[in-house]
């Protein structure tokens, strides 16, 4: 099994073993494992069934990840993307129907494979400028930090001033802080699989904590039952969600539906790049030129992914940022993504234990992996203002407007203006000024 496992994912040319992989995916599926409970929970708020959301969620995530872990031998997982399916549920589903918006997604998924075998989605990933990659990257690991404190309530929403402070003496919070020390600590002792370990650590310390009556279950404060009430069950049927197409609402709509689709297009094309990016620059996977070997495959597994995902029932699936965590446990090839593809498969049959991990044992994870990301700053080369500026917008708007897209947009837009007024605009290329473009309409018509 090892000498197959070498001539697939190559583990010496990328140095690493068989043990470091599984952990590495083990440690990216934690960290994914909520989109399980969160993405039917807003699919649900559609009018689509929770149960069928839930199965088709893993299984396009498995499939989407171990095509990922064949095709490009990338450590990256792919589920259905926090913030496309809000935009699905709140915006176009709200408006419209879900079966539409389901079928939107298909013809994106469509459209992003024939993107795929005509390099345009790979230029755009080779196109972008060193110094914005690396600012990707630590724009990222903001994001993904800011998220893990959301999680652990350390910070919530002010409608005073958006984002406050926490309740530090409730015990998630003080849970919070037990497993980002802990996990801290073993990372320190450079123990395998530290990420892992203090996952389940937090989790098993909440279970205590709610046998001895610290932590109460009380749903309506965000804090429910850590213990499950099976081991296994069936997955839950996909029939009322599998391949519900609307057509012939779709081609009602007309140009309608066009500016639908370029809208999932055009945020899931950049939410992609962005993870692809700056998980690739953290593992050490770019070449020396700062381009994406195999940017093809991972965007083509990306594309087939979301065609999956759009006929099973859910929303698009995309690249995830918490990838980062097994990179930071090690994981260098698809080796990792398979671990992980498969563990959405065997979630499938252990959804009651799976499932239930609370958000507070993954949030100190995702701090320490933002903290890993923002590293990368020291390659930001700060010294010209026409660099800084563009990649410090980069950087800054990820978790202010809560979008890896968005970042990328007014990174790249405010590059290309101010190289040109600064009159660098020969060192603009033809793909850049029509990303710009691109950018420019977007915010016009406020996609």
């Amino acid at each position: 099994m090892n000498s197959f496992f070498e001539r697939t994912f190559k583990l010496k040319e990328h140095k690493t073993d068989v043990r470091t992989e599984i952990i590495a995916g083990i440690t990216t599926f934690m960290t994914m494992a909520y989109i399980l409970i969160v993405n039917p929970d807003i699919l649900s708020a559609a009018g689509m069934d929770r149960g069928a959301v839930f199965t088709a969620t893993a299984l396009s995530a498995a499939i989407a990840t171990i095509v990922m872990a064949f095709l490009a031998n990338y450590p990256v997982g792919l589920a259905s993307g926090m913030g496309l399916n809000a935009f699905f549920a709140f915006v176009i589903a709200a408006k419209y129907s879900w079966q539409i918006a389901l079928t939107a997604i298909l013809v994106e998924g469509i459209i992003f494979i024939i993107l795929s075998f005509f390099k345009f989605r790979e230029a755009i990933v080779n196109g972008i400028p060193n110094n914005l990659k690396y600012a990707v990257t630590v724009g990222i690991g903001l994001f993904i930090a800011f998220i893990g404190l959301q999680n652990g309530g350390i910070v919530v929403g002010d409608p005073a001033v958006l984002v406050a402070l926490g309740d530090l003496k409730s015990i998630t919070s003080i849970l919070f802080f037990i497993g980002l020390i802990g996990t801290i600590y073993m990372s320190h002792k450079k123990i395998k699989g530290a990420l892992l370990w203090g996952i389940l650590g937090t989790y098993v310390i909440g279970i205590i904590c709610q046998l001895t009556g610290l932590y109460v279950v009380d749903i309506d404060a965000g804090r429910f039952d850590l213990i499950p009430g099976g081991i296994i069950s069936l997955p839950p049927s996909l029939a009322p969600t599998f391949l519900k197409f609307d057509f012939q609402g779709a081609l009602k709509l007309g140009l309608e539906f066009v500016v639908i689709v370029f809208a999932f297009l055009f945020v899931d094309i950049f939410d992609t790049v962005g993870t692809l990016i700056g998980v690739a620059s953290k593992g050490n996977l770019l070449d020396k030129e700062g381009k994406l070997p195999k940017a093809k495959e991972a965007l083509l597994a990306d594309a087939i992914g979301t065609v999956a995902g759009a006929g099973l029932g859910t929303s698009t699936v995309t690249s995830f940022v918490e990838s980062a965590s097994g990179v930071a446990e090690g994981g260098r090839t698809g080796l990792t993504a398979l671990i992980t593809g498969l563990l959405f498969i065997v979630a499938l049959i252990f959804s009651p234990i799976l499932t239930i991990i609370p958000s507070f044992a993954t949030a100190p994870i995702l701090v320490i992996v933002g903290l890993f990301m923002v590293t990368s700053i020291t390659k930001v080369d700060f010294s010209d203002i026409t660099e800084a500026l563009p990649a410090f917008l980069t950087i800054i708007f990820m978790p202010l407007a809560y979008s890896i897209a968005h970042g990328i947009m007014f990174g790249m837009l405010s590059w290309v203006i101010i190289k040109v007024v600064s009159g660098k605009a020969k060192k603009v290329g033809l793909l850049m000024y029509i990303l710009a473009i691109l950018f420019i309409l977007a915010i016009i018509f406020n996609l």
